[in-house]
């Protein structure tokens, strides 16, 4: 049974994100969406709860997706899971650049190989960091995230936390 982990912070989860979830299910018999607290990015929008919540209500209808924590090194969490491959989505070549470096890492510390999927055209442009601060200043982002994740963001803006 193939094995691949889908790692993210998702904070929140974009549409760009659950089309390379979705696509990733198509190819292996198990996804195993890794949601990470970003070290790099302070002060979350979304409790590591909240966007497990949110995961599952948008993956809900894929049957060999599960949304699991973790901490530390990715490709320890993917040898305790018993994962052969890790993929990652890309939007542009900066994303590539990062993530090269992080496969090589990956691949050298556990012989894990990372698959990239470029990301569908009509998603090429989003970030969750993008979604958030469209979403804190009031503009629609009813098309970049799932109808409940929108809901969620006019939700926590909606309080005067612009």
């Amino acid at each position: 049974m193939a094995t691949a982990l889908c790692p993210g912070s998702f904070d929140p989860v974009t549409l760009g994100h659950l089309d390379i979830i979705e696509r990733t299910a198509r190819h292996f018999d198990e996804v195993i969406v890794a949601v990470i607290r970003n070290p790099k990015k302070a002060d979350p929008l979304f409790s590591l709860e909240e966007r497990q919540e949110m995961l599952a209500e948008v993956v809900g209808h894929l049957g060999n997706v599960r949304i699991e924590f973790f901490k530390g090194l990715l490709v320890d969490f993917a040898r305790d899971e018993g994962a052969e491959a890790i993929v990652k989505g890309l939007r542009a070549v900066s994303d590539f650049d990062y993530e090269l470096q992080m496969a090589q890492m990956n691949q050298r510390l556990s012989g894990i190989d990372t698959f990239f999927i470029s990301t569908s055209p009509q998603h090429s442009f989003l970030s969750s960091s993008l979604v958030r601060e469209v979403a804190r200043f009031g503009g629609d982002v009813s098309s970049m995230v799932p109808e409940t994740v929108a809901q969620r963001l006019v939700d926590r803006f909606s309080g005067g936390e612009r």
